[in-house]
């Protein structure tokens, strides 16, 4: 199937989850929010989320500093 990630065209095998693409993106689910097609996705539902062809989501990633 066929996922856009922060604008971008991403294959993605069946079935997924929000967070099996955090696991394909080597992303660390502490670090991220995830919002899929408009809305946020808690981060206790990221291993329940089910993922569909077409959806859309942006991923954002904490970024420490001073």
């Amino acid at each position: 199937m066929t996922l856009t990630v922060n604008g971008r065209a991403r294959p993605l095998p069946r079935p997924a989850t929000v967070a099996a693409l955090l696991r394909d993106c080597d992303l660390d689910p502490a670090v991220v929010v995830v919002e899929r097609n408009g809305a946020i996705v808690p981060g206790a539902d990221y291993a329940a989320t089910a993922l569909e062809p077409g959806d859309s989501l942006e991923i954002l990633t904490f970024v420490g500093g001073g």
